[in-house]
């Protein structure tokens, strides 16, 4: 049977102009478990209809022996879900939420060459990722972070990715501006960027895709028209 938990909002913080980190903890546990990559789903007072209803969100932070754990979520004018999250929302109010679930959880690090490739808060799950490594000190032999916006003021938690670069050389990441030209980020679309940078298939090679299911669908499109199988491409996608 389904459990579902209260979960009180501890701090909210503006991102971008659109987008929040929601920090929440659950009361009723000391320890909330679960695994980078994974997402909650709430049960907002938005409709009728569970399908209304149900919101679902990857996790943002990395499990950190607490019930505490962090959303980005960005604003949808047209959702019901995220202007409720928006305007309803504010530190102290309670939420019922459900989970973890999800299997797009941390790959093996090593033996694969690891592109991480997300738009706008497809970065959470990496994010939880990232954290997670940096955090229990695990060995990886390469990741690329690939993050497709539009604008460079959109780009989220490019100070945290700045940090991991400089700890990390086996790690490097990159940002497509699909509607802005600004170094030292490249312009066009993400699609562009990793196809052209990982245009020669090789086996070791594995792409890790997270965004709105039309960027997914060209994603994988793409890939396996460069050559690249079905076994080396992995994707959550929202919505």
């Amino acid at each position: 049977m389904t459990h579902w938990y209260t979960a009180e909002v501890t701090e909210i913080l503006p991102l971008t102009e659109h987008t929040r980190q929601f920090n929440l903890c659950i009361p009723e546990l000391e320890n909330f478990e679960f695994l980078p990559g994974q997402f909650i789903t709430f049960d907002l007072p938005v409709g009728e209809k569970r399908r209304d209803r149900w919101r679902s969100y990857s996790i943002a932070s990395a499990p950190a022996g607490n019930n505490q754990f962090s959303l980005c979520i960005v604003r949808n004018p047209h959702g019901k879900g995220s202007n409720y999250l928006f305007e309803e929302v504010r530190e102290g109010s309670k939420l019922t939420c459900k989970g973890p679930d999800g299997v797009f959880t941390m790959p093996p690090l090593t033996g694969r060459q690891l592109i991480f490739v997300c738009t706008g808060t497809g970065i959470a799950p990496f994010r939880s990722m990232l954290q997670t490594i940096d955090q229990k000190t695990l060995a990886f032999d390469s990741i690329h972070l690939i993050f497709g916006t539009r604008y460079s003021a959109q780009v989220l938690y490019r100070d945290e990715w700045e940090v991991f670069a400089g700890k990390y050389s086996q790690f490097r990441w990159d940002v497509a501006l699909s509607r802005e030209s600004c170094q030292p980020f490249h312009s066009g679309y993400v699609h562009e960027l990793y196809t052209s940078l990982y245009s020669n298939p090789v086996s070791e090679r594995h792409f890790y895709l997270c965004g709105w299911t039309p960027m997914i669908d060209e994603g994988v499109r793409r890939l396996k028209e460069i050559g690249y199988s079905e076994a080396q491409i992995h994707f959550e996608l929202y919505g």
